[in-house]
């Protein structure tokens, strides 16, 4: 009980210290956005403050491996896979450069946070051909700006024992019709520190690695479903080779 009652209120301590920051921060995250999507750096600086800030007052730290495999100025399509709400903060911890994310539309409802939120991601439902023909011409201007991409195409967060959930071809098409390399970032621990079906978190520590990148030069629509396989089974590899680590 005690544990419990110790947990509670650790977990409400960070989630006071999100919003805080959160809110504080917001200015420099959300006003840039609207005068212009030229300031899209100076906001995601201040998202990686907010991040940084966050992570010191709760105790979560994050740990990146192989951040040298990503070359400045060149755009990504970034795969991540995703088992928990600390995937979030997680990436612009990992990511240095800036980026949109592919989100589901439903976290653009929630006060506030879908408000400063929409300054980095690409809202799309999902069950609408129409919203989705819209979000990849979004991403399309994005990259074309130089900017990278960041999806989870499993397309929703993995409550399985599986490594992973099954792929969408989405941002593999997208990466065989820009053109854009694709780089797959393993987000590892987030799902020990706040397990599937709780809402309480643990202090700790998450490693994020990046896996080396894979060009799209020269590939067709033909080329897709190999480009999938490769992607998916480079990440489960990945995520199973940490796990048996973490066994022993």
């Amino acid at each position: 009980m005690l544990k419990k009652g110790i947990q509670i209120l650790y977990t409400a301590w960070c989630a006071i210290w999100f919003v805080g920051i959160m809110i504080a921060l917001s200015p420099f995250t959300v006003i840039p956005r609207l005068i212009s999507s030229k300031l899209d750096k100076f906001s995601y600086f201040f998202a990686r403050v907010w991040v940084f800030l966050f992570s010191m007052v709760s105790f979560i730290h994050f740990k990146t491996h192989n951040r040298k495999l990503i070359q400045r100025g060149q755009p990504y399509i970034f795969t991540i896979n995703h088992t928990s709400f600390l995937d979030a903060p997680a990436i612009p911890r990992a990511i240095p450069v800036p980026l949109k994310g592919l989100g589901k539309k439903e976290l653009a409802k929630i006060p506030l946070f879908g408000f400063i939120a929409s300054s980095f991601a690409v809202w799309v439902d999902r069950t609408s051909e129409e919203s989705r023909k819209k979000s990849v011409q979004k991403l399309v201007k994005n990259l074309d700006r130089g900017l990278s991409i960041m999806v989870a195409p499993e397309g929703t967060r993995n409550n399985t024992d599986e490594p992973l959930l099954p792929f969408y071809n989405g941002p593999f098409r997208l990466a065989i019709e820009t053109g854009t390399p694709i780089m797959p970032l393993i987000i590892h621990d987030a799902k020990r520190l706040m397990p599937k079906g709780q809402l309480g978190l643990r202090p700790g520590l998450i490693h994020n690695y990046f896996l080396p990148p894979i060009s799209t030069q020269n590939m067709t629509q033909e080329d897709l479903p190999a480009l999938k396989d490769q992607v998916y089974e480079m990440m489960k590899s990945k995520i199973i080779e940490l796990d048996e680590e973490n066994k022993s």
